[in-house]
């Protein structure tokens, strides 16, 4: 089966590595120096965490967007 996996990725400003989780997949997070070798990594962490959630019975948490907003600080 296949399916469509959103991730949310960032730049660390300290490391300039590439960091990427998924969010509702427990343990679904890797970094990088590029985006080809983070997308990579992700794609094989993602599909080792999906056995386990294929052997556990457990739900994909269905994705709803993302939101931007302003806070003060």
């Amino acid at each position: 089966m296949k399916k469509n996996i959103v991730a949310y990725i960032e730049r660390d400003p300290e490391t300039k590595l590439f960091v990427a989780e998924v969010p509702g997949i427990p343990g679904a997070h890797t970094q990088a120096e590029t985006m080809d070798e983070l997308m990579a990594n992700l794609k094989e962490v993602v599909e080792l965490c999906l056995e386990g959630h294929k052997k556990n019975n457990l739900k994909l948490p269905e994705f709803v967007g993302v939101q931007e907003f302003e806070v003060s600080f």
